[in-house]
């Protein structure tokens, strides 16, 4: 299924313990200044493309969320941390990262890669070293359960489930909110999806996500969660609208038709639904599929495409 990653969500300020009527998102989004889409906005308008450009806009004046891997070494990683947290600090925003880097990512699929088993739970507590004492909320691993019903997963069985529970405790014994991968309501029904949940560690966590990187409408994974948090003891949860705009066609890479959903926001309130996030970075590929570069690459026809469809 959709490329992705762990993301981190952080408020940035005193650092304290969530109490139990803490909002788990309360500042405003953390506005990332450099992405891919503000780039490609001031190199397309350098060359002219002013209408072109004034997409990329668009999608560049959303909060997306902070992608980290291990494509970086652990001290540049935290150095990037430390760089996004100094910035939304000046915001007063919530920070929102996401990271990927299971073991056998995507089972060999479009999003191949990871780090080793023996270095995945280390990677994990660089996280947690940075993040220690901050209110901050960790999206684990988005497609790492859902794909685990696959063939082609099948060695990760075994595995995965318990090194995600490790995951959990290194980042909540930090003090940092954590939600599992809920999947997306056209994958595993609620029934399956809970036992990979349980297996993973959703005890501890404070709930799950859905949709990341996918294309269903909101109410459609309102409905799906609802169902899926029943079976989690009342779970919370939140889910990726960043391109679910036009609903879903019935394929996840690159679809043509997709666009734009609802902008992100905190949804504080009394149901489980605790935001709507971008997630996935509208204008980043997929994989090599419906004319799209490899998956993770800017792909400024797509871009112009979503906001066009919106």
């Amino acid at each position: 299924m959709a490329a992705l990653f762990i993301a981190i969500v952080l408020i940035v300020g005193t650092p304290a313990a969530a109490g139990a009527a803490d909002p788990v998102f309360p500042g405003p989004l953390y506005l990332e200044a450099n992405t891919d889409a503000a780039k490609a906005d001031a190199r397309l308008r350098a060359q002219g493309d002013v209408a072109s450009a004034d997409a990329m806009a668009v999608i560049a004046a959303q909060p997306t969320a902070v992608w980290l891997g291990n494509w970086w070494s652990d001290d540049l990683m935290r150095t990037i941390i430390r760089r996004h947290v100094a910035a939304a600090a000046t915001q007063g925003a919530t920070l929102v990262f996401v990271t990927y880097a299971i073991p056998f990512r995507d089972c060999g699929g479009h999003s191949g890669g990871g780090t080793t088993y023996d270095a995945y739970l280390d990677w994990n507590r660089v996280i947690a070293d940075e993040l220690e004492g901050t209110r901050a909320v960790v999206l684990i691993e988005p497609d790492s359960l859902s794909s685990l019903a696959a063939a082609k997963c099948a060695t990760e069985v075994a595995v995965r489930p318990p090194l995600i529970k490790q995951a959990v405790d290194i980042l909540a014994d930090a003090g940092l909110v954590t939600y599992l991968d809920g999947g997306n309501s056209n994958w595993l029904g609620p029934a399956a999806q809970a036992e990979w949940l349980k297996k993973a560690g959703i005890a501890r966590a404070n709930g799950f996500f859905t949709n990341v990187s996918n294309f269903h409408p909101v109410q459609q994974e309102s409905d799906y969660a609802g169902k899926l948090s029943a079976r989690v003891n009342w779970k919370h949860y939140v889910i990726d609208v960043s391109r679910n705009g036009a609903g879903a066609n019935g394929e996840w890479c690159n679809p043509l038709g997709a666009a734009l959903g609802v902008n992100p926001r905190a949804t504080p309130g009394t149901t489980k639904l605790d935001a709507l996030l971008w997630v996935k970075h509208p204008g980043v590929s997929d994989g090599p599929c419906n004319g799209g570069p490899a998956a993770g690459v800017w792909w400024d026809r797509y871009a112009v495409s979503l906001v066009a469809n919106r």
